[in-house]
């Protein structure tokens, strides 16, 4: 039985919008069986409904504390039976009772090149740095925010023209490259997570997976 993926999303869901396209692959080892979302008015949800997709929404405003939304919309995802959890955009702080519910079994996407720039305005903070290269990771989701340990990596260079959205863009195009790439890799059976790290094919990562520049 192909391993069953939900994907949650808060935005546009364009990298939802990429995993459906993968997914849609004949040799594809995985199928996206829902999308969830804590905003009712996002995008991501008519990309899923288009595309066949289950969709579910627990709108986190009508939750009087994030442990009260959290529990929520685990027992949401949870009647999905996944075993993957994709974040795609979601934009929630979980608590750690969320991470611990689905601990292996969740990859989140971060826009810049980890450990750089955990947080927000990722791009707008390479820019200010002054660095020459910037791009994505995908890495587990732990109880450290944007600290799991990190699976793959793609870079893109900065131009001396470039701006926040400018270089959002490039990083985005590379988002849609590498997220599928490691789904599959985790659908397949060849990612998991231990005690020690982040382990392929058997055996641990010490570095991170790195889609170069110049092969972007």
């Amino acid at each position: 039985m192909e391993p069953r993926i939900v994907v949650l999303a808060s935005g546009s869901g364009t990298n939802l919008q990429a995993l459906i396209e993968a997914t849609r692959e004949r040799d594809f080892p995985g199928q996206i069986v829902a999308v969830g979302c804590n905003r009712p008015q996002a995008f991501a949800l008519e990309r899923a409904r288009q595309a066949g997709i289950e969709t579910f929404t627990v709108d986190h405003t009508e939750y009087p504390s994030r442990a009260e939304f959290d529990a929520a919309f685990s027992a949401e995802i949870e009647r999905h039976s996944p075993d993957l959890v994709v974040l795609a955009g979601f934009m929630r702080i979980l608590t750690p009772e969320f991470v611990r519910a689905f601990h292996g079994t969740m990859l989140n996407i971060h826009p810049s090149l980890l450990p750089k720039y955990t947080g927000l305005n990722t791009h707008r903070r390479a820019l200010e740095a002054g660095d020459s290269l910037h791009g994505v990771s995908i890495h587990f989701v732990t109880e450290d925010l944007d600290g799991g340990p990190v699976i793959a990596q793609a870079q893109v260079d900065i131009s001396a023209d470039d701006t926040p959205d400018s270089l959002a863009e490039k990083v985005q195009q590379m988002e849609h490259v590498l997220y599928p790439i490691v789904v599959r890799w985790f659908c397949e059976g060849r990612l998991t997570l231990s005690e020690d790290g982040a382990c392929f094919d058997g055996l641990p990562m010490t570095t991170p997976m790195v889609l170069p520049a110049n092969d972007a």
